[in-house]
């Protein structure tokens, strides 16, 4: 078997794992207004990043973006049950989700 047939068959599998893969995450700041999503990790390792894991940002956790102020920033989300307010760059932070609703 040649090597470059070998690559290709490498590449193929690769492709197929992508397509079955789910739904692909976006951060948290890129959700629409209204759609229901679920935190799939929270990126970093500062005092933000612990942070909004100690206010229940968590892998797993539902979330929603509510609205964002007139000139986008900050994000009004909820989160579980309550609602937080984020910075955009904060939020960037966040991987999520959307879910099928």
């Amino acid at each position: 078997m040649s090597l470059a047939y070998a690559a290709a068959e490498q590449i193929v599998e690769v492709l197929k794992r992508a397509d079955t893969a789910g739904p692909a995450a976006v951060s948290l700041d890129a959700l629409e207004a209204g759609r229901h999503a679920r935190v799939t990790a929270v990126r970093g390792s500062g005092a933000v990043a612990r942070r909004l894991m100690e206010m229940g940002v968590v892998p797993g956790a539902p979330v929603r973006v509510v609205k964002s102020a007139p000139l986008g920033d900050p994000l009004e989300v909820r989160v579980r049950s309550y609602h937080l307010a984020l910075r955009r760059s904060e939020a960037q932070t966040v991987s999520v989700v959307m879910n099928d609703e």
